[in-house]
């Protein structure tokens, strides 16, 4: 079973997974990487001065890789609660389980599978993505209606990564790196 499985493969997604594996958590990231960034143009994200979505795909993706997190090809079909954690099943059959689940996608099937609490047509999150299921999150559009781009989103997976490092290790931890 994996610590964290994250279902989305967009800036959200990708941005949780690369905190959560670069400080040794095993994660999973479930997606097709058919995010709506491979229409976008990067003139907003801080530090890049210009980037197509697609280029920021494909580096983010090789980045969160490098660290060690694995990204699976796939769609998930289902996700249920179960006593350690949560168990998902994908397209192709294969089922993984997780302590902490992730939901990085616009597939709102997966918060009414589990029961996540929702508000004008999103889930209903605290700052840190927190759900009201314990030990599951929602980032980038699958807790905003409004106010969503690259960054945020971003921000979102990072939020939620740093809440469960800080729920992991008892105390708050902070993800930063020094020359």
């Amino acid at each position: 079973m994996s610590n964290v499985i994250v279902i989305g493969d967009g800036p959200a997604g990708l941005s949780a997974a690369l905190l959560l594996a670069k400080n040794g958590v095993e994660v999973e990231v479930f997606g097709t990487d058919e995010t709506p960034m491979h229409k976008a143009l990067l003139l907003n994200y801080l530090g890049i001065p210009k980037m197509t979505g697609t280029e920021f795909q494909e580096r983010s993706r090789a980045q969160v890789e490098q660290f060690g997190a694995e990204l699976h090809e796939a769609r998930v079909e289902s996700v249920n609660k179960i006593s350690d954690g949560f168990q998902i099943e994908t397209d192709q059959g294969e089922q993984h389980g997780a302590s902490f689940l992730i939901l990085a996608t616009t597939n709102k099937s997966h918060q009414a599978e589990l029961g996540v609490e929702r508000k004008d047509g999103v889930a209903s999150v605290d700052r840190d993505g927190r759900t009201n299921i314990a030990n599951c999150y929602a980032v980038g559009w699958a807790s905003r209606k409004h106010k969503i781009q690259a960054i945020i989103s971003a921000g979102d997976g990072a939020a939620a990564a740093i809440d469960i490092l800080s729920r992991q290790k008892g105390e708050p931890f902070h993800d930063f790196d020094v020359v």
